[in-house]
């Protein structure tokens, strides 16, 4: 999962620091590289580096960020490595000069590489499957110029949305895209169906006109000063030129509405509204949800106090307790200065965070029954450890709520979720991960009430991408040869072998 953002500007007004302060809001989306690239006029402008925005970007590098259009990129790597030569903006030379940022993943990205190698004469310099997506547009992009001109020099909007067209009919997989054409304007466009978030806004600028942004979540726009004027919807592609004229175009044949439920889980902002559905809201109905089961299937528990483990568990047991009738209690510090554990590569590195991450206050927790909530359970070693520091406080009984059914399937569209043997709830009953976890009782989410907590908003989604609850995979083109290759990839096993092999490249490349 990735955040991506995209700035155009009146001329003479500079979109870095617009660029900068939306990536520190959508920090949370990846926290492995952070990048920027301006344009003035025929010229680019680039910084970008492993790390957070914050120390990516100092003020010597904003200096030189000049222009008044750009895009923005925060990388969690869910294809290729964590070196810093993958980090984003990607840059192409040909034709125009292309650069992009991409969130989301691309299930037949060997096919397309091969393609490009074998048939199309593109070279992709790295292992990241946006680099392939962005050969793809530009390859489609230079091939509509020749369809017409031997040699066009110039571009217009239909050339635009016609490569946006053919990157449907190649692209497979979960997507949404962010792109700059040097000297052109800004492109913006999602996978068919949705599955990745893109979203637009737009504000007034500071000597008239508009200034328009998109971005992954709407939480960024706000923070900018922007009205929320809709998501881009699935298969559709918009173009802001230079000078700020809008256009939208509708590029694949049979777009269908299915957003990648996750989102509203765990990783979109609870202030985000995307497809037009409230994130704060979703959660709130799934601790209803939970709430209306607890007394039928637990009518023995007696439950003191309800805590959540923050941050994203925190909507779900407030409404949970709410319709208890239990206090509400936060029982935990959190340390603000440790990332999201679900996205840190390395079973140690992980294990090691939970300890540092979280600070049990035992005034909370001493003598009493106490129901932990969290927003899901993925390898079970956070929520063992988080248990155990219940106990430690003096928790009398400890019980566990996951507003989340059991993940047991692998995420293929942009979530790097482990291989399945190494989720907890693979081949375990709830009970057994109950026990796993040394809780009193466990208890899922029903993927039914999870799919009714989402449903709806101004979009009128109705169907989600659900597919590590169900394996039921929306794009049509998983397999079981594929899920073996890309678990052969995901295994905590391979990612320390690459994570060494990134340490190696990056002394090699040091000056």
């Amino acid at each position: 999962m990735c955040g991506i953002i995209g700035v155009v500007a009146q001329q003479g007004q500079p979109v870095s620091s617009s660029i900068y302060d939306g990536l520190t809001v959508l920090q949370h989306r990846g926290q492995d590289a952070a990048g920027i690239v301006t344009c003035e006029g025929e010229h680019l402008y680039q910084r970008k580096s492993n790390g957070l925005v914050r120390d990516v970007f100092q003020q010597r590098h904003m200096d030189t960020l000049v222009g008044h259009m750009g895009i923005g990129h925060v990388r969690y790597p869910t294809a290729g490595t964590s070196s810093c030569a993958e980090a984003q903006p990607f840059y192409t030379n040909s034709p125009h000069g292309i650069s992009l940022a991409h969130n989301g993943n691309l299930t037949n990205a060997d096919e397309l590489r091969e393609q490009l190698y074998r048939e199309d004469l593109r070279h992709v310099n790295t292992s990241s499957d946006s680099e392939v997506l962005m050969n793809i547009f530009a390859h489609e992009l230079l091939k509509r110029g020749k369809m017409y001109i031997e040699e066009k020099l110039r571009l217009n909007v239909e050339d635009v949305f016609y490569a946006v067209s053919k990157v449907h009919e190649r692209c497979r997989g979960g997507y949404s895209i962010i792109s700059m054409i040097t000297g052109y304007g800004i492109l913006g466009f999602r996978d068919p169906w949705g599955i990745r978030p893109l979203i637009i806004g737009r504000r007034d600028a500071p000597n008239g006109g508009d200034e328009w942004i998109l971005a992954s979540e709407s939480v960024a726009l706000l923070a900018l000063g922007c009205e929320v004027v809709r998501d881009v919807e699935p298969g559709e592609a918009v173009f802001i030129t230079a000078g700020g004229q809008f256009y939208n175009r509708q590029c694949a044949e049979n777009p269908t509405y299915t957003p990648c439920i996750f989102e509203h889980v765990y990783f979109a902002r609870p202030d985000s509204v995307i497809d037009g559905i409230s994130v704060h809201r979703a959660r709130l109905k799934m601790g209803r949800k939970l709430a209306a089961r607890i007394p039928k299937e637990h009518p023995e528990a007696e439950i003191d106090v309800v805590i959540p483990v923050p941050d994203s568990g925190r909507i779900a047991a407030m409404e949970l307790a709410k319709d208890l009738g239990v206090p509400f209690r936060e029982g935990f510090v959190k340390n603000r200065y440790v990332g999201r554990t679900f996205i840190m590569p390395g079973q140690a590195i992980r294990k090691d965070s939970v300890r540092k991450k979280l600070n049990p206050i035992p005034y909370e927790f001493e003598g009493k029954n106490v129901l932990l909530v969290d927003d899901s359970i993925v390898r079970g070693n956070t929520s063992a450890k988080i248990v155990q520091m219940a106990r430690n406080a003096g928790a009398s009984r400890v019980y566990f709520a996951s507003a989340a059914p059991a993940v047991i399937h692998p995420n293929v569209y942009g979530i790097d979720m482990p291989a399945k043997d190494e989720y907890i709830a693979h081949g375990r009953t709830q009970e057994e991960v109950s026990q796993v976890i040394g809780a009193d009782w466990l208890m899922y989410q029903n993927l039914d009430d999870l799919l009714d907590a989402c449903r709806g908003g101004d979009c009128g989604v109705e169907n989600f991408d659900a597919s590590c609850f169900n394996g039921v995979y929306v794009t049509g083109d998983i397999d079981e040869t594929y899920l073996e290759k890309l678990e052969g990839m995901r295994n905590d096993a391979a990612k320390a072998a690459q994570i060494k092999n990134d340490e190696i490249i990056e002394i090699h490349n040091e000056p």
